[in-house]
């Protein structure tokens, strides 16, 4: 069975090299669906509950909001970086508040005390679609991602991973046989 939880992102962007409107930077405000599947854990009735859903994927993702995503070869980059110096927020102000911690794959990195992601790709819907799936994977059982920016939609669905041993309190994945959230004990087998 599955469970899916929505967000609203908002990010501004630019399609560097692109012969079109689309060459300016710009911004959107985008709906990501993430939908995961595994059993239906006994102990609370439902597959992953979509708060934790939320809880485990926005520590992520909420570096894209309200973030300049740029790939990493946009002459824009470095500009930006230099205005950030001289305002002295490059390194973050006492009122960024909404950031996750840095994260760094073969895909994109984030600077949260910037408010900047610098991507391998052009942030277009599908690009958005492998970088979330290539930071999350790993996290949460993944089947479907679906992301819309203005009048684009992308979608793709991945093979489902092995079941995630879960409490049967409150539903959330253990770690090392522990739920990280009540401290539930997976009594030794």
């Amino acid at each position: 069975m599955r469970s899916q939880t929505t967000f609203d992102i908002q990010y501004a962007h630019r399609f560097y090299g692109f012969q079109g409107e689309a060459r300016y930077l710009h911004g959107h405000t985008g709906t990501l669906t993430i939908e995961v599947e595994d059993s239906i854990n006994p102990g609370v009735n439902m597959v992953f509950p979509c708060n934790e859903i939320q809880k485990t994927a926005w520590a992520v993702l909420k570096n894209f909001d309200h973030a300049l995503v740029l790939r990493e070869d946009d002459p824009l980059l470095p500009a930006v970086l230099g205005v950030y110096e001289k305002e002295g927020i490059k390194d973050g102000t006492p009122t960024n508040t909404m950031k996750g911690a840095a994260f760094e794959n073969e895909l994109c990195k984030a600077y949260p005390d910037c408010r900047l992601v610098v991507t391998k790709e052009t942030m277009t819907v599908e690009g958005m679609i492998k970088m979330v799936y290539s930071l999350l994977k790993d996290k949460l059982n993944i089947v479907k991602i679906t992301f819309t920016s203005g009048v684009n939609v992308a979608s793709c669905e991945f093979t489902a991973g092995e079941t995630k041993d879960r409490c049967p309190l409150c539903g959330i994945t253990l770690v090392d046989g522990v739920c990280p959230k009540c401290g539930y004990k997976h009594p030794a087998r």
